[in-house]
This record gives structure tokens, C-alpha cells and sequence, in this order.
């Protein structure tokens, strides 16, 4: 049975796009940008790490990391943003959404700043020092995610909401291409002011001491955009709905939004109270009761979002046969180690413009006509098929004159993850959960995600190893090779075509109304799509 709005939630429902929501878009879309840079640079410097610190004389090769280290630089980052997911999502819900959100900022900055500063006397301190800055940045990341979500949805009108969410996310794509871009920019510079040999010439001198700047200025950077963002966020009001049906302040929910929206708005305290002190609303996360209400939408959301993310970042596999096909990055001994930032920042700043940032755009222009279940339904089916598509003629791609085909084919899986679950995933949960809880659910959401980001980075890493022993990189066990790996990550994408049927379509209806709390339930899940 349905019951009546606050006025101040319908007023933000029928609202007419104006400038408050631009803004709230790059208040919470610049820290996304942040989350992005920060996130995603490391891959631009860990071949420089390996160069300066772990190179073996004699050995005929330019210095790597271990497979232990590699993936410890690159991997400690998404267990600290799993465990601020969960963490500052269930404080969104306890504090409000506005007090968590400066602190995971201030976090981020000081955490950026402080990994470029890792110091040590041994290789090993190096990394250990950099692991530990690099966790507790990923833990201010993670907070990023839930609260970014929550506070663009409960701003939004619901005529374009799904696109103002989206529109937050794609400042990742941004982010991405921004550390290509500064990582151009600074390895640019130092070749230019310090110019070396190859490694084939000089294994010494290929890595000038000034190398040691480079990855440290590009990890510090990640720091600028996000003090530039902290006063701004400061200043946004709490969102209505945490204000009005969380907090129970009707009144203070009635100012914040009638000085944002330049209207008068009654402030309905006595409905307010009801409609929080509803016993049918009053239950917590790990009752029955929520069980039954949301718990297949929780399971929808965060099995969705987890097999996405392992075909997402499961990309590593496929990078360096991307880059070597079509030209971009010449061979490690014919490069010196700054040289080779350059190439490696080069190819991620094509890829991005080419593929990441397009995808995104394009969910942003069609969630609100197409919706987010087809949208979503139609990313994971086309990722089925193109990985099918490299995985059946593997050998085939193999050939070199045949290589070009299988960019295309990489460009289009990744351009419909993002035109497609990546961003849906990230929408939906902010939609589809009562106020009290929705940035809680939206955190364990996304922090599923990353749970399968670490196993598509990571665990196919040491699956895609060719059986092979002699074939086997250095470091690594045999594994089940690339072929086997593309259809396990064929297999993860029809998954999650299937479990998309569990979440409910949002499309053009009320927060309240997608998540019950104006209508029962059933109601509200008896069209999901």
C-alpha cells in the first residue's frame, strides 16, 4: 500500500536539471577522478620500480619485480579500498553521507603524498613502506565509492538520475587518461633534461639516479586533484533524504534543499517521524526481515559487480600482446628505464581515449532511455561473445598478421564493460536500498567488486602461465594458459548476464519507490525490468 512522499523528496524527484546538480556531479566526480589517477598509476611505474631496485648484474635482462612484489604494489591497494568500502559505507549510514565524505579525501591526500615519500634502506623497505601507504590509500578510495553513489542519487531528480551517477563514475575514464597524461609529461621532462642509453648499451647508465623522481612525482600527484575538491565538498549541504528519513530532521532537510533548489519546501516533521518509526522500515541489515525484502537485490548487486570486475581487470593479460602487436612499446632492452614509462603511459592514454572513456560516455547519454537492466544485460552478453570470439581461434590470433583483429575485439570487450556492467553496477545500488541502509549495501556491493578485481588481476595472472613448463614466465608455476583463462572469463560474463535478472530496473521511479519505503515491496520488484 502506498504512502505519501515528503514534500521535500518530491521536490527533488521533479526538480528541473539546474546548476546545484553540475556541480554536485564535479564535487563527487573529481574525487572519482582521484580514486581513478591514483588507483591506476602504479601499473605506469611498476617495470621503473623493478629497474632501480631489483636488477640482477649480469643477468642480461632489465631489473623486475618478483612475482610476490608485483603483486603486492599492485594488489595492496584494492584491499585497502574493499575494506573502506564496507567500512565508510556503514559510517555513511551511522554519521551521514557529508561528514564521512571530506575524511576519505583528507586521506587521499595525505596517503598520495606520503607514497611517493617511501623511503628505505633496501629494495625490500622501499616496497614495504610504499605497500603500507598504498593500503590505507586504497582504504580512503573505498570510501569514495558508497558515499560518491549515494550522495549523486539522493540529489538527482529521478528523470535523470541514472545519468548524474553515471556521469561521476565516467570521471574514472578521465582519471585514467590524466595519469597517462602526467606520466607523459614528467618522463617526457626528464628524458629531455637527463638523457640515458638503452639497457643493451649501458645496463647502468639506461637507469639515471634521477629515475628514482619519476615514480614518485607521478604518485604524488594524485594528491593535488583531491585537496583542490575538499573545500567544496565542505560546503554541500547533508542530502534531504539521509537529513529527513535517517536523521529525522524534516525541517533542516526542508532549509538545505529550499536554499539549493530556490524554492519554499514544508518542512512535514510529524510525517517524517512516521514514516522512520515504521516498524515495517525499523529492521537491520542482518534480519530476516531484510532478508526477504532485498537480500536477492543485494545478491544480485554484489554477484554482478564481482564477475564484472574479474573480466575488467583481467585485462593485464592481454596488455602486453596489445602493445607489442600494434607497435606501441618496443622492447624492454632497446628502451632506457625512463623511456620506457614514456611508451607504457603512452599506450594507456590511447586505450583510454580509444575505448575506456567512450564507453563510459555512452552509458552516460542512453540510462535513462535504454535503462540500466538492458544496458547491463547487453554489456555482459556482448563481453560473452567477444571473449568467445578470442578464445575459440586463439591460435589464430596468434599469427601476426592476424593481430589487429584481436585489438578490435579487445577494444570492443572493453568498450561495453564500460558501456555496459561496469557502470551499471556502480548505479544501481545506489538506487535500490532504503535510505537508512543504501550506502552500507552499496559498499559490500562494490567491495564484492573489488573482491573479484583481485581475483582477475592476480589469480589469472598465475592461471593464464602456459602449461608449458619451459614456456613459463620467471617466477611462476604452469598454469592453465591464456585460451583455458578467456573461456573461465567467458563463462564469468554469461553468469553475470543471468544474475542481472535478480536486480529490479529503476529507471524513472522514486529512490522510495524502488526500495519500498513509500511502497510494499512486492509491489515495487513485480515488473523488475
Amino acid at each position: 500500500m502506498a504512502r505519501e512522499q515528503l514534500q521535500v523528496l518530491n521536490a527533488l524527484d521533479v526538480a528541473k536539471t539546474q546548476w546545484y546538480h553540475f556541480t554536485a556531479i564535479i564535487i563527487a566526480g573529481m574525487g572519482f577522478f582521484t580514486d581513478a589517477y591514483d588507483l591506476f598509476c602504479i601499473s605506469l611505474v611498476t617495470k621503473l620500480l623493478g629497474r632501480i631496485y631489483y636488477y640482477e648484474p649480469g643477468s642480461g635482462k632489465p631489473g623486475s619485480l618478483p612475482p610476490n612484489v608485483s603483486a603486492a604494489v599492485n594488489g595492496v591497494a584494492f584491499c585497502g579500498t574493499l575494506a573502506g568500502q564496507v567500512f565508510f559505507g556503514w559510517l555513511g549510514d551511522k554519521l551521514g553521507r557529508k561528514r564521512v565524505y571530506g575524511l576519505t579525501l583528507m586521506l587521499m591526500v595525505v596517503c598520495s603524498l606520503a607514497s611517493g615519500l617511501s623511503l628505505g634502506k633496501s629494495p625490500t623497505a622501499v616496497m614495504a613502506t610504499l605497500c603500507f601507504f598504498r593500503f590505507w590509500l586504497g582504504f580512503g578510495i573505498g570510501g569514495d565509492y558508497p558515499l560518491s553513489a549515494t550522495i549523486m542519487s539522493e540529489y538527482a531528480n529521478k528523470k535523470t538520475r541514472g545519468a548524474f551517477i553515471a556521469a561521476v563514475f565516467a570521471m574514472q575514464g578521465f582519471g585514467i587518461l590524466g595519469g597517462g597524461m602526467v606520466a607523459i609529461a614528467i618522463s617526457s621532462s626528464f628524458r629531455a633534461a637527463y638523457p640515458a642509453p638503452s639497457f643493451e648499451v649501458d645496463p647502468v647508465l639506461s637507469v639515471p639516479p634521477e629515475a628514482d623522481y619519476v615514480w614518485r612525482l607521478i604518485l604524488m600527484f594524485g594528491a593535488l586533484p583531491a585537496a583542490l575538491t575538499y573545500y567544496w565538498r565542505a560546503r554541500m549541504p547533508e542530502t534531504a533524504r539521509f537529513t529527513a528519513l535517517v536523521a529525522r530532521d524534516a525541517k533542516r532537510a526542508a532549509a538545505d534543499m529550499s536554499r539549493v533548489l530556490n524554492v519554499d519546501i514544508e518542512a512535514e516533521q510529524a510525517k517524517a517521524e512516521e514514516l522512520a518509526t515504521d516498524r515495517s522500515n525499523r529492521f537491520g541489515l542482518f534480519s530476516s526481515e531484510f532478508a526477504s525484502r532485498y537480500g536477492m537485490r543485494l545478491l544480485g548487486t554484489m554477484s554482478t559487480w564481482f564477475l564484472l570486475d574479474i573480466a575488467f581487470y583481467s585485462q593485464n593479460l592481454f596488455q602486453k600482446d596489445i602493445f607489442s602487436a600494434v607497435g606501441w612499446i618496443p622492447k624492454a632492452k632497446t628502451m632506457g628505464a625512463i623511456e620506457e614509462v614514456f611508451h607504457i603511459s603512452r599506450a594507456q592514454t590511447l586505450i583510454a581515449l580509444c575505448s575506456t572513456v567512450p564507453g563510459y560516455w555512452f552509458t552516460v547519454a542512453f540510462i535513462d532511455r535504454i535503462g540500466r537492466f538492458y544496458i547491463q544485460i547487453g554489456g555482459f552478453g556482448f563481453m560473452t561473445v567477444f571473449m568467445l570470439a578470442l578464445a575459440i581461434p586463439y591460435d589464430h590470433w596468434l599469427v601476426p598478421d592476424n593481430r589487429i583483429g584481436f585489438v578490435v575485439l579487445y577494444a570492443l570487450t572493453f568498450f561495453f564493460s564500460n558501456f555496459g556492467p561496469n557502470a551499471t553496477t556502480f548505479v544501481v545500488p545506489a538506487e535500490i536500498f532504503p535510505a537508512r541502509l543504501r550506502s552500507t549495501c552499496h559498499g559490500i556491493s562494490a567491495a564484492a567488486g573489488k573482491a573479484g578485481a583481485m581475483v582477475g588481476a592476480f589469480g589469472f595472472l598465475y592461471a593464464a602461465q602456459s602449461p608449458d613448463p619451459a614456456k613459463v614466465d620467471k617466477g611462476y608455476r604452469p598454469g592453465i594458459g591464456v585460451r583455458n583463462s578467456l573461456f573461465v572469463l567467458a563463462g564469468c560474463n554469461l553468469l553475470g548476464f543471468l544474475f542481472t535478472f535478480l536486480v529490479p530496473e529503476s529507471k524513472g521511479r522514486s529512490l522510495e519507490e524502488v526500495s519500498g519505503e513509500t511502497d510494499e515491496i512486492a509491489e515495487a520488484d513485480r515488473n523488475p525490468v
